[in-house]
């Protein structure tokens, strides 16, 4: 039986929800952040809502790497506190929710000795500074080693190798997973709902008005709080001018691609990590049958959906990867999908995009908005556990400590491995493949939703009744992952997931098709970015 569902297809009864009450927060966004934050503050006994412009998790928080790492290349630059914290939050991560925090190998690749002594230093002084487990401290690989683990490195080119376990995640199944979880202790939760103004109660911010934004929507609601908590991701800056038109711009976007291959054209085992082209760190993170290549860090102007992905973002990306693996040079025509995000930065002057702090910062504005941005998908629990302390401090209230530490995410709430999982899905006709698949994306929750079917239909029929989903985009990238992690982009899914949430969202045949004809438009316009000009 699944449990914590979020079913957000009444709207009219959503937004009457929403203007039902006062709040005691009302968060502005739900990406990880903001769905983290309402997770922390329902839990404590708070009242709280949320408002989403778009799909839950459609900004940064579906498009970034995957990997929930303890943030090691962060001791180069100084930054111990981003390293401690990612480093403790990993492993609450891994309790919480077993099946969004797989044990991801990586394998840093020396060019001489003495590079190998000085990395095996780092991580050293990295275990130590995060505690790390002793059964996930790293090995070093000789030549040899390497050359027997992962043949498909040039292993001669090197000196050996560190190879230290990090955790590999579904990002966007992780927001849903906050949000579900925030929806079931009691926030109310709606998606396609923009806050386009902020309400006044003299010179304090006291809530927002909110609009719908799925084609046609007419309705919206005045939601009152008494804190607002501006979530917003890369749109931080335009809501902080909801309340000062004169505030000064405080993020810096940058920009980072990934590409997506079949695990035949680029076989690896592990994440084998490597240097750009500009001694940038990239890497190939294998999943299931696929491996994805990333990623870039360049400046973008403003915010975005839909970051552009150019010819000179895949070429670096190729260009970088090619003297590493003894396959060929890798070529566009080898990309089955691909993906850009943008990272909320703090800015900070005359730095590169790759040397920017990942450090989060609270902003508190003039007129009580309390702003969060910065920070990475590691850190997203402690982050929002801030928040929600500088609220209690706002308001004078202190509740029982958060217990977001310990409260299993969704499907989280295991009582067996990840491998008896897979191993019952098997019994249930999943391909081994398939198993894995399922076991990643659903966790427990896996043996409830397949019972009776399994593959696109009943996926679609869970994004609705429980994940929130809304349109077959929602479904198509952010609950199934088919857009990334499938072949030709998960096409072949689309025709019978829109069957079965059709039925639910009472579609007439012309929007059924008009839902698919989005989603291969999208497919279509990535694939030509990639300079793929036969499209679909």
């Amino acid at each position: 039986m699944i449990q914590s569902a979020l079913d957000l297809r009444d709207r009219r009864a959503g937004f009457a929800a929403l203007e039902a009450e006062t709040f005691d927060l009302l968060v502005i966004g739900g990406g990880i952040t903001g769905t983290g934050v309402a997770r922390d503050a329902a839990l404590r006994g708070l009242r709280v809502a949320l408002v989403e412009a778009n799909d839950l998790g459609s900004g940064t928080s579906s498009r970034s790497s995957k990997l929930i790492h303890g943030g090691i290349r962060y001791l180069a630059q100084g930054d111990l506190g981003v390293v401690r914290q990612a480093a403790n939050e990993r492993r609450i991560l891994r309790r919480i929710a077993p099946h969004l925090a797989l044990t991801n190998p990586m394998v840093v690749l020396a060019k001489s000795k003495v590079g190998l002594k000085g990395f095996q230093a780092a991580i050293w002084s990295y275990e130590k500074l995060g505690h790390v487990d002793k059964h996930e401290r790293h090995e070093n690989w000789d030549l040899d080693h390497l050359k027997e683990e992962e043949p498909a490195v040039r292993a001669e080119d090197f000196a050996g190798a560190v190879v230290y376990p990090e955790y590999l995640t579904e990002d966007g199944r992780l927001v849903v997973a906050n949000a579900r979880s925030a929806a079931a202790a009691g926030a109310v939760v709606m998606s396609y709902a923009a806050a386009r103004r902020l309400i006044f109660e003299g010179e304090r911010v006291s809530g927002a008005e909110v609009e719908g934004t799925l084609p046609g929507e007419t309705q919206g609601s005045r939601v009152r709080a008494k804190v607002t908590v501006n979530a917003a991701g890369p749109w931080v800056d335009a809501v902080r001018l909801l309340e000062d038109p004169g505030a000064d711009r405080r993020l810096q976007l940058t920009k980072g691609i990934h590409l997506v291959f079949h695990r035949e054209r680029l076989p690896v085992s592990r994440t084998i990590i490597m240097n750009a082209v500009d001694k940038r760190g990239i890497f190939a993170v294998p999943r299931g049958r696929f491996v994805y290549l990333g990623t870039t860090d360049t400046f973008y102007p403003e915010p975005s959906y839909w970051p552009e992905i150019t010819p000179d973002d895949v070429r670096y990306l190729l260009d970088s990867a090619e003297p590493y693996f003894r396959l060929g040079r890798l070529k566009e025509t080898d990309i089955i999908s691909a993906w850009a995000g943008l990272r909320p930065l703090i800015g900070e002057e005359g730095k590169k995009p790759s040397e920017i702090s990942r450090k989060d910062e609270i902003m508190e504005g003039p007129a009580g908005l309390l702003s969060i941005a910065g920070g990475k998908l590691t850190s997203f629990r402690s982050m929002a556990e801030q928040v929600v302390d500088r609220y209690e401090k706002m308001v004078g209230h202190k509740s029982e400590p958060s217990p977001t530490d310990e409260q299993p995410l969704p499907g989280g709430d295991f009582d067996l491995s990840m491998e008896a999982l897979r191993s019952r899905l098997g019994s249930l006709g999943f391909s081994p493949d398939d198993a894995w698949r399922a076991a990643q994306l659903y966790g427990r929750e896996a043996l409830d939703i397949f019972v009776e079917d399994r593959g696109p239909a009943a996926e679609a029929r869970h994004a609705v009744l429980s994940e929130g989903a809304l349109t077959l985009e929602d479904y198509w990238v952010r609950r199934s992952a088919r857009a990334r992690f499938d072949d030709n982009g998960g096409v072949g899914a689309l025709e019978e997931a829109a069957a079965s949430m059709g039925v639910l969202l009472s579609w007439s045949e012309a929007e059924r098709r008009r839902q698919i004809e989005g989603c291969l438009s999208r497919r279509g316009r990535e694939l030509q970015a990639l300079g793929l000009a036969e499209g679909l």
